[in-house]
């Protein structure tokens, strides 16, 4: 990019709200330097999002802002990590303000609630994409893992499920019947809230723990193989919200959106039985929710259920579940 380019990314982005103190050295060097408080460790996690794949060119900038972040923070929120310091990697066809005040208005507001500073990065001329590293630090051996779970612990799910692929679903065009529903889900898609004060209330009390970003019955698998244990899901626990379940045919077609959507950006975990009243009083303090949604056991397979009786429905992220039967077998 041209000095001038640079200049317009550089001005936006030195708005940012969030001045933390254990930041000694910030945007404008070679590297950033921050200090990571005694006692802990550092979590780093980056995700990258492509015009096209990951968003569409309609998308607003503020969307995508929020989108980008809210799903590195919610990498952190499950390994029960405190955010700190973010560095971005923006790529845009040619430099367009608008667009990247935006893209700023969307990044700083999730940035200041979460307390995120923005250290650094860079900037091209290339296909339009955003590349976002976050940092956290949790303490010390106190970091939630994939490979806790043990035959016996309950399995949870924060918020509620299948209300990110209804929304995707109209922002890829399906007919609207009803704006407000549609805005809610859409909302939802866009702007999920990553559950980071309920992974840190989870330290000490989940034994393994996961986010949801490609749906439930893709990602469990991670636990399972992880922890070389297996799970049964009742589909009838799984929580569906209001608007979800006004959206879609029947309770069936909510149930399986609910396993299969990706992008909520929720928590997944299991908690011994010993700390199941721990953790009902624990998320309280949080605000938020989270349903009993099955169990584990030591089969290292993956069982759907529905009132005491096996399921046999074919989902996204299945087949991979047998794959992983058959290697085990």
């Amino acid at each position: 990019m041209t000095r001038n380019e640079f200049d317009l990314i550089r001005d936006y982005f030195a708005r940012q709200p969030v001045n933390r103190r254990d930041v000694a050295l910030g945007i404008g060097d070679d590297c950033a330097i921050t200090q990571v408080p005694e006692g802990c460790q550092l979590a780093i996690t980056t995700d990258t999002m492509v015009e096209g794949t990951h968003f569409l060119a309609t998308a607003s900038a503020s969307d995508i802002a929020h989108k980008a972040l809210a799903s590195n923070l919610s990498d952190l929120a499950a390994m029960g990590a405190m955010p700190a310091w973010c560095s971005l990697a923006l790529t845009l066809p040619e430099p367009d303000e608008a667009w990247v005040a935006g893209f700023c208005q969307g990044f700083s507001a999730l940035a200041e609630y979460f307390q995120v500073q923005l250290i650094g990065g860079d900037t091209t001329r290339g296909p339009k994409s955003i590349t976002m590293t976050l940092h956290g630090h949790v303490p010390h051996g106190q970091a939630l893992t994939r490979d806790g779970a043990k035959p016996g612990d309950w399995l949870y799910v924060t918020g509620t499920l299948g209300d990110s692929q209804a929304g995707l679903n109209y922002v890829l065009g399906k007919p609207v019947t009803d704006e407000a529903r549609a805005a809610t889900l859409i909302n939802r898609h866009y702007r999920a809230q990553p559950r980071v004060a309920a992974g840190q209330a989870l330290r000490g009390i989940a034994s393994a723990a996961i986010d949801i970003s490609d749906g439930l019955v893709a990602d469990i698998q991670h636990i399972i193989k992880a922890s070389g244990v297996g799970a049964s899901i009742d589909v009838t626990q799984l929580p569906l919200s209001e608007a979800l379940l006004a959206d879609v045919d029947s309770y069936e077609t909510a149930q399986k959106l609910a396993l299969t959507s990706g992008e909520e950006y929720e928590l997944c975990f299991t908690v011994p039985e010993m700390y199941r009243g721990t953790l009902e009083t624990t998320l309280k303090h949080t605000g938020v929710t989270a349903a009993c949604i099955g169990q584990i056991n030591g089969s290292q397979s993956l069982q759907l259920m529905a009132d005491g009786n096996p399921l046999d429905w074919t989902l996204s992220g299945w087949d991979h579940f047998k794959e992983l039967d058959s290697d085990r077998s």
